[in-house]
């Protein structure tokens, strides 16, 4: 376990194996260890780089509100500070899929590929409220239940009910998903969704992805899940990626379908063996 300091936060940060580098970015609210299984893979081949965002895991608390140019400069900066200068493929899961397709399209040089995890998909984001009044109640939502203590009492219960099977131990999950920090955090993360969204279409037409760059789409197929496949399939036919299916998957597709998150990291990455 190590930590750098970007922007004044400590950023939590783990590195692990040998190998081109890879760079693994959770969705909101998710943590390090959720890539366990997945680092497990890859290790012997990859040096894996995971890192948690201010007021994830276990990196400080977040001082900003998040912007997509800031999280695609963020994933530089980690580089930076671990001297790994050379391309990495990047790979992002939910939200980070936005972060990750941003820090290819503004950083191309130090993009070796690009792996999109049942990534967010926003074809049309609209603004219906205000971002400075969204990250004003974000804020005094993550303070109210900072206060009342909440995070403490049911934070950990809230993390298992919402990821089935967690094999995370009781004290790791109490640790992260039991302070305030962390809950304030993911608040602040989905009351500036949207414009991440919008931050992302904008980039698209003035940021061309490289022409050679590989790109793949996983997407987590659970019954009933059609529309949500046409759209992933969708968004990888924008970006000239290949598309898999991870069946039988949820949508945290890194602790259902380690195996397939593996696979698609070594095929579009670097020579690798799958």
């Amino acid at each position: 376990m190590s930590f750098v300091r970007i922007g004044g936060v400590p950023h939590h940060v783990r590195v692990t194996g040998s190998g081109p580098v890879c760079v693994l970015s959770a969705g909101l609210g998710l943590a390090w260890f959720d890539w366990d299984a997945v680092v497990e893979i890859l290790a012997p081949s990859r040096t894996v780089v995971r890192f948690d965002r201010p007021g994830s895991g276990l990196s400080g608390h977040a001082r900003v509100p998040p912007t997509l140019a800031g999280e695609a400069e963020r994933i530089l900066r980690i580089l930076d500070a671990l001297g790994l200068a050379g391309p990495a493929t990047v790979v992002g899961h939910s939200l980070a899929g936005f972060h990750c397709e941003a820090f290819a399209r503004l950083h191309p040089k130090r993009t070796s590929g690009l792996v999109l995890l049942d990534s967010s998909v926003e074809e049309q984001p609209k603004v219906r409220v205000p971002r400075r009044v969204r990250v004003g109640a974000a804020r005094v939502g993550g303070t109210v239940l900072g206060g009342a203590g909440l995070p403490r009492a049911v934070g950990p219960a809230v993390r298992r009910a919402a990821v089935r099977g967690d094999v995370a131990s009781a004290g790791l999950v109490r640790r992260v998903y039991g302070v305030s920090r962390v809950w304030q955090g993911a608040l602040l993360e989905y009351a500036t969704y949207v414009d991440a969204a919008r931050e992302l279409t904008a980039l698209r037409r003035a940021s061309p992805l490289p022409p050679r760059l590989r790109a793949t789409v996983l997407a987590a197929y659970a019954d009933g899940a059609g529309g949500w496949l046409a759209r992933q399939r969708s968004l990888a036919t924008s970006l000239n990626a290949t598309f898999h299916v991870a069946t039988p998957s949820g949508h945290l597709v890194m602790r259902d379908a380690p195996g397939d998150v593996a696979d698609a990291v070594l095929t579009t990455g670097p020579s690798g063996t799958p």
